[in-house]
């Protein structure tokens, strides 16, 4: 199997320049998540680097992609494809970059839903996505980064709530317009960061 660096350059000649530079940012977030929670820190650079793999592609593209490959696509993914670079991204991660384990595949998977028991390589991708030091300040940026090297579900729960607020401000009265994955994710983070107290 080809080594990180290595597919940080394949991947380099797909992706626009600020989201290769996002996912270089996510590699080295997740790796140094990896670090301070005991998980793999290989499994956290592919599946850090290679996290948005089918992200430059157009809505139409994704959907097309999916349905050339057999990738299933639910109601709030054909109303919003953007979602589906996760799924296909995981499904690239294998085809066209040879990853085989399962968990880093997995954490491709998730890295924009989440769902509810995720794994540590799971909800390390998912964090280090959304806290990686080139994004842009978001509400309570500063406790959730502080957050993520102390406690991977209480910040899980952090940014599923930041996020829902979002799009129901975004959407509205669209509930269809929030995937239910991201729901029930941030129901089961609540549960536990509330069980916590």
């Amino acid at each position: 199997m080809k080594t990180i660096d290595e597919l940080q350059e394949e991947v380099k000649k797909v992706l626009k320049r600020r989201r290769f530079i996002h996912s270089v940012g996510v590699r080295f977030t997740a790796q140094s998540m990896a670090m301070r929670f005991g998980v793999d820190l290989e499994k956290a650079g592919y599946a850090g680097i290679l996290h948005d793999c089918a992200k430059n592609m157009s809505d139409a593209q994704l959907l097309m992609e999916c349905k050339k490959n057999n990738i299933k696509c639910s109601k709030t993914e054909i109303a919003k494809p953007s979602l589906l670079h996760a799924k296909l991204g995981s499904f690239y991660a294998k085809k066209i970059y040879g990853i085989t384990d399962e968990q880093v595949l997995s954490a491709i998977r998730w890295h924009t839903t989440g769902k509810p028991s995720m794994s540590n390589l799971e909800k390390i991708i998912y964090i280090a996505d959304y806290i990686e030091p080139g994004r842009r300040e978001l509400p309570h940026m500063t406790e959730i980064r502080k957050m993520a090297f102390m406690d991977l579900n209480r910040t899980m729960f952090l940014i599923l709530d930041n996020t829902l607020s979002y799009l129901n401000e975004l959407e509205q009265d669209r509930q269809d317009a929030i995937d239910s994955y991201t729901r029930d994710a941030y129901r089961f983070y609540k549960d536990l960061a509330q069980n916590q107290l």
